[in-house]
């Protein structure tokens, strides 16, 4: 179960991790089974894990005054389920996180996390995240300011197009800011073309 985070940190990092490393590593991230539409965050809690996907699939989401579900995210396999703002401030959290499939994950609690930062790699690799973190969300907020939905939909394709086998259509339009009946003429244009 660790192999694919141990691959996972030595791709984002230019430092080998030594034996002691890799021990320390897998000491402190617990093995998790989150099965599907099973928690791992509900909003007002603080955020205590988190959590690196093994297998399966999770869902970041918002659920506003008149009960509509607003994605944030979509994770899947090597991808980080966490709310990062209530992980690092220790607030409670406005996000709800779920499983959208069942879901194996190694989860890490900060005090945990913490113990990490004098493994060099695992630095490497937080500040590698970091970067695309911002990168990604920047790309994301410029998107939904000045692309169409149909721009958007397209972007979403290339950038993420396993998310489209593993995700409804509903889930995508709400992570696009569209409605789900856009979102079928979209698909429906495409298909025309």
């Amino acid at each position: 179960m660790y192999e694919s985070l141990l691959t996972y940190i030595k791709e984002r990092s230019k430092t080998p991790l030594s034996e002691k490393e890799v021990e320390l590593i897998k000491s402190v991230f617990v093995p998790k089974k989150i099965r599907k539409k099973q928690y791992l965050l509900q909003a007002g809690e603080v955020c205590k894990y988190t959590a690196f996907i093994v297998k399966g699939a999770m869902r970041q989401y918002r659920v506003d005054d008149q009960g509509i579900e607003h994605i944030i995210r979509l994770c899947i396999e090597t991808w980080w389920a966490v709310d990062r703002e209530s992980f690092t401030m220790l607030v409670p959290s406005a996000y709800n996180i779920d499983a959208w499939e069942d879901t194996d994950v190694l989860a890490l609690t900060k005090s945990d996390s913490e113990i990490l930062n004098i493994i060099p790699a695992w630095v490497e690799m937080r500040i590698r995240i970091d970067e695309n973190y911002s990168f990604a969300s920047q790309k994301r907020l410029n998107a939904s300011i000045s692309l169409t939905a149909e721009q958007r939909y397209e972007d979403f394709k290339k950038q993420y197009p396993e998310f489209l086998q593993r995700f409804p259509q509903h889930l995508i339009a709400s992570y696009l800011g569209i409605t789900k009946e856009t979102l079928s003429r979209i698909r429906k244009q495409t298909v025309k073309k």
